[in-house]
């Protein structure tokens, strides 16, 4: 990767992934996202030893372990900083730290990409200037082209799985975005081999992944009742 090109948070690759690059519009809903989001802020506070989950058994349904803080050390991260400081008061249980942590994070995600520079404001004007609309674009299209061929080299067998990139295999299947990674390949076929991938990491990662899904899940079932 070039010296000039960071490499980015879990939940950063994840967020760029989940928007068209020329229109800066989400490809799936905002809440949706937001829930892989923090997701992803969970999967690094545990690769990075900060955070441990509860043994997952069958006296427990999907997402209803707690998350336990294990090393108390800042990482220089606001976001990932303020979720272990959630974690480390509250002891919470998976599912419902996810919904609660969920809410702004969209916003303070896109806040610190603009913040950091990996994402430009652009301002569109319609009905003769009276009606202004802000998007938010890629200020070097890279990063995602870059998150997009780890992805891809995984998919056809060419790498193995770091613990970064298998996280994000699975993130990305279950969010529904393995369309938007422009690849040739049939899409369920492809979602298949993402979560496949995304299966040979650390349980408690898995347990993560599938607590996001079933988060998802209960939001488009809230959103018929």
């Amino acid at each position: 990767m070039p010296a000039s090109i960071p490499r980015l948070s879990l939940r950063d690759e994840l967020f760029l992934l989940g928007h068209d690059d020329d229109t800066g519009h989400p490809h799936v809903h905002r809440q949706t996202l937001a829930l892989g989001l923090a997701g992803a802020v969970l999967i690094d506070l545990y690769v990075a030893g900060r955070v441990t989950l509860d043994l997952n058994d069958d006296t427990r349904a999907a997402g209803h372990q707690r998350i336990h803080p294990h090393v108390d050390r800042p990482g220089g991260d606001l976001i990932a900083d303020a979720a272990a400081a959630t974690i480390r008061d509250a002891h919470p249980l998976l599912r419902r730290w996810l919904r609660g942590f969920s809410d702004d994070l969209y916003d303070r995600t896109r806040a610190g990409l603009f913040a950091g520079g990996i994402l430009r404001q652009h301002t569109r004007r319609r009905l003769g200037g009276l009606m202004r609309a802000d998007t938010y674009l890629p200020s070097d299209s890279r990063w995602a082209v870059i998150a997009r061929s780890r992805l891809r080299y995984l998919a056809a067998g060419h790498e193995q799985p770091n613990d970064h990139t298998a996280a994000l295999a699975g993130l990305v299947a279950d969010l529904g975005l393995t369309h938007h990674l422009y690849l040739d390949d049939d899409t369920p076929a492809m979602t298949s081999r993402l979560k496949s991938i995304a299966a040979q990491h650390y349980q408690p990662v898995r347990d993560i992944i599938a607590a996001v899904d079933a988060a998802v899940g209960d939001l488009a079932t809230a959103a018929y009742r």
